[in-house]
């Protein structure tokens, strides 16, 4: 990477990009990434793997050019954290199973946030992130921090209620906004966590079925 971005010689494509330019092929490939074990093709599980591996690269040379870090202290930098983050490993501290691990990371991770001046409950969650993860984590996090949050029950009446007024404009011929279709989608993700789902994973899932059924119709 560093030859490629080398003025003398690289390529020019290559000494173009910036941070910036390179992020959305960084989310892509993480994707790719998450399709491959879904197919369970582990020789294209390999391949996807050096691809997003380079994306790690990638924003790592760039910074070495800028004097701000290089690899090994990317590397470094995660190895700190998994230390920090499991002192019942590395450490003297007792976690006495999977889920008091998960309340010990978050603890863990309000402290990480509130040293980098995010003291707000829902702080530090990517914008970037798909719709349908977003909203859940938002959800969680509002959850855990004491907001009020409607229950299960309420959580499927909120849903049947926006569907129902949804489908009130739709027989009057009504043109619904996007903010009445957004207020279904998160009434959804609502009852989904209460379910145990993961709202992103379970739509993923419906679309691959309903891509098989379209695609079987077409070759019969």
């Amino acid at each position: 990477m560093a030859k490629l971005r080398d003025p003398d010689g690289g390529c020019p494509w290559d000494l173009e990009q910036d941070f910036a330019t390179i992020a959305p092929y960084t989310i892509e490939e993480a994707y790719e990434v998450d399709d491959a074990i879904r197919r369970a093709d582990w020789s294209d599980l390999r391949d996807e793997l050096g691809d997003l591996l380079l994306q790690v690269v990638y924003h790592a040379q760039m910074a070495r050019e800028e004097q701000r870090f290089d690899f090994s202290d990317v590397v470094a930098s995660i190895c700190e954290k998994l230390v920090r983050r499991h002192p019942h490993v590395f450490g003297d501290e007792t976690v006495e199973s999977a889920e008091a691990q998960v309340d010990a990371w978050e603890v863990q991770k309000r402290k990480e946030r509130a040293q980098r001046g995010e003291t707000g409950a829902l702080d530090g969650v990517p914008l970037a992130l798909p719709a349908l993860l977003r909203a859940r984590k938002l959800q969680s996090r509002a959850a855990r921090a004491g907001a009020a949050m409607p229950d299960a029950e309420r959580a499927g009446a909120e849903a049947a209620d926006r569907l129902a007024a949804l489908r009130e404009k739709l027989a009057s011929k009504e043109a619904a906004s996007s903010e009445a279709v957004g207020e279904l989608l998160f009434a959804a993700v609502a009852l989904a966590r209460h379910l145990g789902v993961e709202p992103e994973d379970a739509l993923r899932e419906t679309t691959a079925r309903f891509e098989a059924a379209v695609r079987a119709k077409e070759s019969r």
